[in-house]
């Protein structure tokens, strides 16, 4: 950030085009007049609290579009997998009012909504908890991101500073309303949702590959003799999970003292913004992967005339948009280009984009309006 001020004030120095130049020479090349400081513009440039508020409100945008591409992947698994639908009934959901568990349910009802490959009943009695509990175990996320998204919107909004001056009374404070605590312990919480999200889209694509939960071919692929398939995409997701896990450790908890123990406690903020940055991006990858293998599973369904079983009405704009980039995998090919494009359509929102036209708005915890329970302990 120092470094950053350098360059904004016309000194230090910063990269224009690939040549690093003198920090008063790359802002004339790039057009851009040096900041004239005045009134504490200095410390403001400088300052932690600002830059993971700034930091974690991106990361709300980006959170959202995420958990709901999450659930579009949840809801193509779901219906490649015959799931019983159910689980999803809105009843049971209105008897345990979570918002997020409700919005997931009434969304997954909403994709996979129409499905011929679901209409094929399997006569299962239920399904494996990462199916069946798919908005209880991912509805929390969602519920998380509502309470991430309440705190940013106080920070924004807050005087945030030290010391600070009211001119009326004619009075200024030294405080602390610079700490970031607030920030740092719910960005922390926020990677945890966004960690379980991988995790149970790494789940569901376990049970896609697996022709004793699937009743597919091993590994979605023919031939398995030849193929192995979408068998190591999932150690992809695999090893992408178990660094989420590492990631999820909260920075909030660390504090070492300096400035001769006058700044004995901070948030580490930064620093849980910067893991959530990357837990993000595996987020991205993991659901990209389940994606693809449901993709392929829903190509193995076809009706007694030898014609594909259409998916439901929101999962088969994700399935189609995918084979526009993706063909089908007859023989082993090298999976990293196929898992790139499905992953670039979900950071692109792509997907969703194409979803929410069909289906309408993908439901958040924040849309769902329910009774409080009648006790409260």
């Amino acid at each position: 950030m120092s470094q950053f001020a350098e360059v904004a004030i016309g000194e230090g120095k910063a990269y224009y085009k690939g040549e690093l130049l003198p920090g008063a020479e790359a802002m004339r090349r790039a057009g851009v007049k040096p900041t004239d400081l005045t009134f504490k513009e200095g410390l403001g440039l400088i300052n932690g609290s600002q830059m993971m508020t700034g930091g974690a409100a991106l990361l709300v945008y980006d959170a959202e579009r995420v958990l709901k591409n999450a659930v579009i992947a949840a809801a193509m698994t779901l219906d490649a997998l015959r799931a019983v639908e159910h689980a999803f009934d809105p009843r049971i959901h209105r008897a345990r009012p979570y918002p997020g568990q409700n919005a997931i349910a009434s969304n997954l009802v909403k994709l996979f909504a129409g499905s011929q490959i679901m209409a094929d009943k399997t006569g299962k009695v239920q399904d494996g908890y990462s199916m069946r509990c798919t908005p209880q175990a991912l509805g929390p996320s969602f519920d998380t991101l509502e309470h991430v998204r309440k705190v940013v919107n106080i920070e924004v909004n807050s005087a945030a500073d030290n010391p600070l001056f009211f001119p009326d009374e004619q009075q200024y404070f030294a405080a602390g309303n610079f700490h970031g605590q607030p920030i740092g312990m719910v960005v922390d919480f926020l990677c945890i949702a966004l960690a379980e999200a991988a995790d149970i889209s790494e789940r569901h694509t376990n049970r896609l590959l697996n022709p004793v939960l699937s009743a597919l071919p091993d590994f979605l692929v023919t031939g398995n003799g030849l193929n192995s398939g979408l068998m190591v995409a999932q150690y992809t997701a695999a090893a992408l999970v178990s660094e989420n896990k590492v990631l999820s450790h909260p920075a909030s908890v660390d504090s070492i003292s300096v400035s001769a123990d006058q700044e004995d406690h901070v948030s580490m903020g930064p620093i849980a913004v910067r893991k959530c940055g990357e837990i993000l991006r595996n987020v991205r990858v993991v659901l990209a992967i389940e994606m693809l293998c449901a993709a392929q599973a829903m190509d193995f369904y076809k009706d007694k005339d030898g014609q594909p079983k259409r998916p439901g009405k929101g999962t088969a704009v994700a399935h189609d948009l995918i084979r526009e980039q993706v063909p089908f995998l007859e023989n082993d090919r090298v999976l990293h280009p196929d898992i790139e494009a499905v992953r670039q359509l979900v950071e692109s929102n792509t997907i969703l984009a194409a979803v929410e036209k069909t289906v309408g708005p993908l439901l958040l915890a924040r849309d769902v309006e329910l009774p409080r329970p009648n006790v409260a302990y």
